[in-house]
């Protein structure tokens, strides 16, 4: 079976495949070939590959031959050949119309943002470990863009107070973002609805900020799930509250396949203090607040509102790391002792990560957004 790596389009930096595990799959009887300079945005070059046992082929051979071609992003996929296998971040409830297209095609698609969070699947989970990067990488994105000093900071002329930090989320970005707040010496504040995150949250140092009757979110697979009327207003009662206390705003609330909540609404933003600073997360699923927009900085009353969900993009080297440790993993479920593929749609971990197999949607939740029939 041959393995085809395509390279991202700007502006994402990652690649599917580090040489690290171009070897492991070579092992694995595997032959894999990546597009000339598919790993150098990630600082991994050709001779690298070359070194792992990769062979170095052109876009055109890819889609015409692989067997199997992987991508992080679908803009630069589609054109592979007839019953290939797909694999990436497709986002398949936002994308449901191309996922359409590409059953059309014939392709089987896998879409690692689907993977189920559950124990067996964690060494597969692409959300987990590229959100430990984001909510990392958030935190510094704050610090450089505040104007004023994060930790307690006590000088001869006086004394700086510590910045305070409010962590909207406390799932795996916003617990990295807690620990990075508090090492550069923030006092953090976090509110998630899920009461059960509340001792993870204490245990890095932070204060847990707690609005009774939240919608049970056990069974949502670590996401936010939509709350009653009644409590979302307790809820943005309790967040302006604290929000205009803060110097640094992070929001990390997602749903999936529909909107991101809007936590901070344009009333709170002009409360805080001019100088302070949102971080959105979110920002790709319309935001956490009323003036996010995508990719971009906007200033309001003198607070920073900066949206950006591809902050593990910006960790390109280990981000791609991490990613292909994924993918690999998932591989294994997949791939025979001969280099074979082999699905099984009896794993629970196969089949709730396709979308497309048999010019069909088997996805239910896409399927239920295309009003698609099994």
């Amino acid at each position: 079976m041959i393995i085809g790596v395509l390279k991202e389009q700007a502006p994402e930096t990652r690649v599917s495949l580090v040489p690290e595990v171009v070897s492991a799959l070579v092992k694995m009887n595997v032959t894999v070939w990546i597009e000339d300079g598919a790993g150098v945005s990630a600082f991994f070059n050709n001779d690298m590959y070359t070194a792992a046992g990769a062979v170095i082929k052109s876009a055109a051979d890819i889609n015409a031959q692989a067997d199997m071609v992987l991508t992080i992003q679908p803009g630069n996929a589609g054109n592979a050949k007839q019953g290939a296998v797909m694999m990436g971040v497709y986002q398949p409830l936002f994308n449901s119309g191309l996922m359409r297209q590409w059953a059309d095609k014939g392709y089987t698609v896998f879409s690692m943002d689907t993977i189920p969070r559950t124990t067996r699947a964690q060494a597969m989970d692409v959300l987990s470990s590229q959100a430990n990067i984001a909510g990392y990488k958030a935190v510094l994105l704050a610090a450089f863009s505040y104007c004023r000093y994060f930790p307690m900071f006590m000088t001869a002329a006086g004394s700086i107070p510590p910045a305070k930090v409010l962590i909207l989320g406390a799932g795996v970005a916003g617990l990295q973002a807690i620990a990075t707040a508090r090492r550069l010496g923030a006092v953090v504040e976090v509110f998630d609805t899920r009461p059960a995150v509340k001792e993870e949250v204490m245990s890095l140092g932070a204060k847990f900020v707690e609005v009774e009757g939240a919608a049970d979110a056990s069974k949502a697979g670590g996401y936010a799930v939509e709350q009653s009327e009644d409590f979302q207003k307790r809820q943005r009662d309790k967040i302006h509250e604290h929000a205009k206390k803060s110097d640094i705003i992070i929001t990390t609330a997602q749903i999936p396949g529909r909107k991101a909540p809007i936590l901070i609404t344009k009333a709170m933003i002009e409360d805080m203090r001019p100088g302070s600073v949102i971080i959105d997360i979110a920002s790709v699923t319309g935001g956490n607040t009323d003036l996010t927009e995508d990719n971009k900085t906007v200033m309001h009353n003198g607070v920073a509102i900066i949206g950006n969900s591809a902050l593990a993009a910006t960790a390109s080297s280990d981000a791609s790391k991490v990613y292909s440790k994924n993918v690999l993993n998932f591989c294994k479920l997949i791939i025979d002792k001969d280099g074979n593929l082999n699905l099984n749609y009896e794993d629970d971990i196969v089949k709730g990560t396709a979308i497309t197999s048999g010019r069909k949607i088997v996805n239910e939740r896409v399927m239920g957004l295309l009003g698609a029939t099994a």
